[in-house]
């Protein structure tokens, strides 16, 4: 049973104020939660150590995935293979992602449910938001598992330095620029990117900002701004699968600028190898005995209680809860019908005295950083709300 704490909810005038307009959801609830989860020491480390362990094993997922050419067993458009293999092969720099899990709260393990490797969202609320509604309730700001902000002023200073831990930054800078973009009147979108240059500047590297239909593109030069200057790394909080469903052009030039030209993508192309929800099938091959897994499968489990999700689903859409026999016991619609489905073993999240849901979701920058929850009903879908944390003593976490 998970038992929440009431604070004080942050006054809607004042998440204007710093640009956060998504604060009430369509059916004019709050879309932050006027409590906290209480999270011991021992939980936040469980949840850290989980996250890091998990993304190591991603990252051999995705070696296996690319040595054995299974795109289409992962649903990866063939128009981004190149782009996938050739930032695959550099190394390019994840700047960020979020791992959803079940359990840690309640003395039951931590499963593995999915991981937002892509463009997550909550980077806003889980770095900003619950750290303010410590701050406005008089509260110990060090109590939470949340160093998010240093983690990605760090991980932005590594794109630089390609993570080498003697770069003088201060020296070595030599002035590369970012360049970050979004979809035009898309408020939350633009906010979450925005923050990001925010950090970026924090860290000492050169930006700017433009909405997507506003970047320019050339072969074998790379992606310019609203005013042609040359973007050494493009930040695009734009999916690339839906890149490669809508923009065919793009994708091909995009694949010819990671080959001649001079800028590089952030998150990269490979990320939506950990993007797709057939990874876990792959992880369950690889990694069977694993204690944060779920069983998962392409087709339906025999005999389990299951989930069964879209390859590519998003925010809950088009998916069903199944009995053991195989009959739904709750389902959800969305646009998300055409892509091929998985079947993960189902599991239940916390609940509180209400019986709602609660999901916990772990930001991974370089290493896990950022804790936060949602909640909801038993499929999470995009009314579910965002709720922080408080630690029982006050945590020491890792530096960037």
């Amino acid at each position: 049973m998970v038992d929440t704490l009431a604070v004080k909810p942050l006054d809607k005038g004042l998440m204007e104020e710093i640009g956060m307009s998504w604060h009430t959801d369509e059916d004019g609830s709050d879309y932050i939660a006027s409590e906290l989860v209480p999270v011991s020491e021992a939980e936040a480390e469980a949840y850290y150590q989980a996250a890091n362990t998990l993304y190591d094993m991603y990252v051999e997922a995705a070696q296996h995935v690319i040595d054995n050419q299974l795109y289409y067993e992962l649903g990866i458009p063939s128009n981004l293979v190149g782009l996938i293999e050739e930032s695959w092969e550099r190394d390019d720099w994840h700047l960020y992602g979020r791992f959803d899990l079940a359990g840690g709260l309640d003395g039951k393990p931590i499963k593995l449910i999915e991981f937002n490797a892509d463009t997550p969202t909550s980077l806003f609320e889980t770095a900003i938001i619950q750290w303010a509604i410590l701050k406005a309730n008089g509260m110990d700001e060090a109590r939470q598992f949340n160093n998010l902000h240093e983690m990605l002023q760090g991980n932005f200073q590594r794109l630089i330095s390609g993570g080498d831990a003697n770069f003088d930054f201060a020296s070595a800078y030599q002035g590369e620029k970012l360049l970050f973009s979004s979809i035009r009147d898309l408020p939350e979108d633009e906010r979450t990117t925005r923050y990001l240059q925010q950090v970026a500047h924090e860290a000492g590297l050169f930006t700017d900002f433009c909405y997507l239909d506003e970047a320019g593109f050339i072969n074998t030069e790379g992606v310019f701004n609203k005013d042609k200057q040359l973007a050494d790394f493009w930040f695009k909080l734009f999916p690339w699968e839906d890149i490669a469903e809508q923009e065919l052009e793009l994708t091909r030039i995009l694949e010819k600028i990671a080959k001649q030209g001079q800028t590089r993508f952030i998150n990269p192309a490979y990320t939506l190898l950990f993007q797709s929800k057939g990874m876990m099938k792959i992880l369950c091959d690889l990694y069977p005995d694993s204690p944060y897994l779920l069983k998962t499968a392409f087709e339906p489990l025999n005999g389990l209680p299951q989930v069964e999700k879209k390859l590519f689903g998003r925010e809950g859409a088009n998916m069903a809860i199944l009995d053991a026999n195989g009959q739904i016991i709750e389902q959800s619609d969305g646009p998300y019908g055409f892509h091929k489905s998985i079947y993960q073993e189902f599991v239940e999240f916390p609940k509180d005295s209400a019986g709602r849901h609660y999901q916990a979701g772990v930001f991974y920058v370089w290493e896990a950083c950022g804790l936060g929850f949602r909640r909801g009903g038993a499929i999470l879908d995009n009314m579910s709300k965002f709720v922080g944390h408080l630690i029982s003593e006050p945590l020491r976490l890792p530096s960037a």
